[in-house]
């Protein structure tokens, strides 16, 4: 990986593909998610949908479209990929973006990557044709035998890599969900300790050891189901108890939802605020989230109005340049900075050229971190 200063990492949603059969329950066209894309409509007169890829409806499974993909990336400042990672029955889903694409792609050291283990229950979320999006497909929570076959795959088939992102040494791991791994684990101590073991099995491998990050939604307390039973937990009491060692966010929109129209800069204020908070109340490093908007109407029939809205290359580069400036004030040693996202399309929140703002927004990344 080149040289710079920050480590600037941005998700990647692994559904841009076309040779995965069980997607086909959602995208029956068999281009993944393209397909609501490419059928997206303007929903109200201020609606900025539909929107096209310049690069077109590439599969991102294809080393050759990864290789130009990871050249634009590092061209622009972007030197990490997160990966979407997700195991349901038994098996991944939609592993064949990363195995197939970017780790076969040959300049792939250009970027490094590291997996975002999406371990939430899927739902027809992402079916265009429905209206509902609650009805579960797959369960994200596993048991401690399920667990520890994730683990060791893991750790055998990816933390091993040359080009997979360590903090002081140590792969990193990020989780979705947590809660719904104490639920599948059957509480926070039998969290604890499949957490432990797994670093223990990282260690046994050769590896430094295990750097666990975790998804922060907001700092209100969260549900934690032990027992059968639900009670409300500390946000940061979670953290330290399963001893994760560090935290960032998946979606600005987050830290204050709804959104119902905000203007973005509105949601960078609220984020300086948020940051603010956690850097006082955390037992463990924050790194800093950027997005770049928030809008999921692509994936639904009906118009849903919680959207982001101002979301400009100028107001994200001011967003930006804020994650920045509390790397340097708050990050000795790992200045990583978390976007979302490299494709995020039905959720409006991606750095891939469109045609409606073209590069704008990697031209952003490029002049605040390079």
């Amino acid at each position: 990986m080149e040289n710079q200063k920050y480590d600037v990492a941005a998700y990647i949603w692994p559904a841009f593909t076309g040779d995965e059969p069980r997607a086909r329950i959602f995208w029956p066209e068999g281009i993944g998610e393209w397909q609501s894309v490419k059928n997206a409509v303007k929903k109200a007169p201020d609606h900025d949908w539909p929107r096209k890829p310049l690069w077109g409806f590439v599969n991102e499974a294809d080393p050759y479209v990864m290789e130009m993909e990871i050249n634009a990336a590092a061209d622009h400042g972007v030197n990490v990929f997160i990966y979407d990672w997700y195991w349901f029955d038994h098996r991944p889903f939609l592993e064949q973006c990363l195995n197939n694409g970017y780790l076969h792609a040959r300049n792939n050291g250009r970027v490094k990557f590291y997996l975002m283990w999406a371990n939430h229950t899927f739902t027809t979320l992402c079916d265009i044709r429905t209206s509902d999006p609650e009805i579960p497909i797959w369960d994200g929570a596993v048991g401690r035998g399920e667990f520890e076959r994730i683990a060791l795959r893991m750790i055998r088939k990816y933390f091993r890599l040359a080009n997979y992102y360590t903090i002081s040494g140590k792969p990193v791991l990020m989780i979705y969900d947590v809660p719904n791994l104490i639920r599948g684990l059957g509480g926070l101590k039998q969290t604890r300790a499949a957490l432990d073991w797994f670093r223990e099995q990282a260690v046994l491998a050769g590896l430094s050891g295990l750097h666990l990050q975790m998804v922060l939604w907001n700092e209100m307390p969260i549900t934690v189901c032990e027992g059968g039973e639900n009670h409300k937990v500390s946000v940061y009491k979670v953290v330290s108890e399963l001893g994760f060692d560090s935290i960032t966010n998946y979606q600005m929109a987050s830290i204050a939802y709804p959104v119902n129209g905000r203007d973005y800069g509105v949601q960078i204020d609220l984020a300086r605020k948020a940051w603010k908070s956690i850097d006082s109340h955390s037992p463990v490093p924050y790194f800093p989230h950027v997005s770049i908007g928030w809008d999921n109407n692509p994936r639904f029939l009906k118009y849903r109005p919680n959207i982001l809205r101002g979301n400009t290359p100028e107001k994200v580069e001011q967003a930006l340049r804020m994650a920045k400036a509390y790397a340097d004030v708050h990050l000795a040693q790992s200045s990583l900075i978390t976007l979302n996202s490299w494709n995020e399309w039905t959720e409006s929140s991606y750095l891939e050229p469109d045609d409606l703002n073209g590069y704008a927004f990697l031209d952003a990344v490029k002049r605040v971190f390079l």
